[in-house]
């Protein structure tokens, strides 16, 4: 098996566990193939545009075992985590861009980790490709890069070599896919047990928690929205809310579109359902009581819907993340 070089990016603003997680993962997988006394698979380097780079407001430094410069050839290429004000950490690490670009160009591939998928949306390599990224980022980076389509809800994305995964700590199950492509089925399998890891978890459909996109400037959908927040059970016709804020209909669906990612349809099933969850959650009602309390009477289209929003049926999620129903 050829040796894999794993460049570990260390940018600015990063967080330390998605560096670490990473270069552990694949130096355990090393070790696994030294006990079966064959040669370790991955030769793994941090890299960086300084040696040291000081993270967390100084409760972290990470020495780089390499400088970009000083990498002419890589075949693969992790972006972790990044934090704070997106737009400046994006900045901040711009001249990572060039060499990853380049890199790529030369054969290498490309995978970020959570809100890492900013930093490689900026170096283009993402236009018109399919992307994960943490699901409570997902408006901001829609705005920062609407080229790119982002999956809301899958955990990895992968196209041409350029590899994405959902929020936090969904990262270890992109690690999992690339050991599997780079070594075998095999191996995956006995690092997810070491790590502790359920393996092939495709959705973070089940952790999405939605809040409504009010990040715009139109305000009558704004007031709709809010409309709709406060009337969960209520009937609502998509030709009321039209009327109410006095305009018509197509041009209205086609206002929420644009200010919410959402049609007025999808936007209601969204808050209705995020409504359900937390009657789940937090209370014993059953499923029946529950679909009437946001809006639904048909059990068959409720069930259709919750499960199409959160990959879980209401039985599921009820018994996921209500405890005083799981002891029953």
């Amino acid at each position: 098996m050829p040796v894999k070089h794993i460049s570990i990016l260390v940018p600015q603003e990063a967080v330390p566990a998605s560096i670490v997680d990473p270069r552990y993962m694949f130096t355990v997988v090393n070790q696994f193939f030294e006990e079966m006394g064959e040669a370790p698979p991955f030769h793994v380097q941090l890299i960086g545009l300084t040696n040291e780079v000081v993270l967390n407001k100084g409760c972290f430094s990470v020495h780089a075992d390499k400088l970009t410069k000083d990498i002419t050839s890589t075949d693969l290429i992790i972006i972790p985590a990044i934090s704070g004000d997106i737009r400046q950490t994006v900045e901040l690490n711009a001249a990572f861009v060039p060499w990853i670009v380049d890199q790529y160009n030369r054969g290498a591939e490309v995978a970020s980790l959570c809100i890492g998928a900013f930093l490689l949306a900026s170096t283009g390599l993402l236009e018109g490709r399919e992307c994960s990224t943490h699901w409570i980022y997902a408006d901001e980076f829609r705005k920062m890069y609407p080229t790119v389509n982002l999956v809301d809800d899958r955990i990895i994305t992968e196209d041409q070599g350029v590899y994405s995964s959902g929020g936090a700590a969904s990262y270890w199950n992109l690690l999992l896919y690339l050991i599997e492509k780079y070594t075998n089925r095999q191996m995956a399998i006995r690092a997810s047990k070491f790590f502790a890891i359920e393996i092939d978890r495709k959705s973070q459909s089940p952790f999405i928690m939605f809040n409504g996109q009010k990040k715009h400037e139109d305000e009558p959908i704004r007031q709709a929205q809010e409309f709709i927040e406060k009337n969960v059970s209520e009937k609502i016709s998509i030709d009321e809310l039209a009327l109410r804020y006095a305009i018509g209909r197509r041009h209205f669906e086609r206002r929420f579109k644009k200010a919410t990612n959402n049609t007025p349809v999808e936007y209601i099933q969204r808050v209705r359902i995020e409504a359900a969850k937390k009657k789940f959650e937090n209370t014993r009602l059953n499923v029946n009581e529950v679909m009437y309390e946001v809006g639904y009477i048909d059990v068959k289209a409720f069930r259709t819907v919750f499960k199409k929003i959160t990959g879980l049926s209401p039985v599921e999620y009820r018994g996921k993340y209500n405890k005083s129903m799981a002891r029953v």
